[in-house]
């Protein structure tokens, strides 16, 4: 079921909460990460929505999960590729949703292992409030529940849909 939510009104809002918030704390040249693969859709967004010059990170923490030793590797498993030196720099770290805070902690374990970033923000387009680990979004699209039973899917690239899904 397709939810009722403009993902692209809500990327807009977004891209402008984000330059207003690195423009108080004086970040002129951030450097944007997503996490593969929806946060990857939403950062070439934000990317373009914020005129940034230099090229977009990408992240695909398979390697970083802490239950990979019991669900095993991910068959769509690709690198990561940071085009850039993280030593110093102000990360922007983009992913789709954000749950429990577990995959934010593997990208940031991956995102480490690159240099130590000056600092690093968290955009996520939704939040579901399920957290297990002390993590939270610096700018969050929409805050949804759900029931048990349910999760949430963004499909795209091209045309970003925020689906509604029974967990089989």
């Amino acid at each position: 079921m397709q939810l009722e939510i403009n993902v692209d009104a809500v990327l807009n809002r977004m891209g402008e909460e984000l330059a207003a918030q690195l423009s108080q704390r004086g970040i002129s040249r951030p450097m944007l990460v997503g996490i593969r693969s929806g946060g990857v859709w939403l950062a070439e967004r934000l990317h373009r929505q914020l005129g940034i010059s230099d090229p977009l990170g990408v992240l695909d923490i398979s390697f970083y999960r802490d239950d990979f030793t019991r669900v095993g590797l991910n068959p769509k498993v690709q690198p990561s590729a940071l085009p850039f030196a993280t030593e110093g720099q102000h990360i922007v770290l983009v992913d789709d949703v954000l749950m429990t805070g577990r995959t934010v902690r593997a990208a940031l374990n991956e995102l480490f292992d690159f240099g130590r970033p000056a600092s690093v923000s968290l955009v996520a387009l939704v939040d579901l409030n399920a957290r297990e680990l002390p993590i939270r979004a610096d700018i969050i699209g929409e805050t949804l529940s759900l029931q048990p039973g349910q999760q949430v899917k963004l499909n795209g690239p091209d045309n970003l849909i925020l689906e509604l899904q029974d967990k089989a």
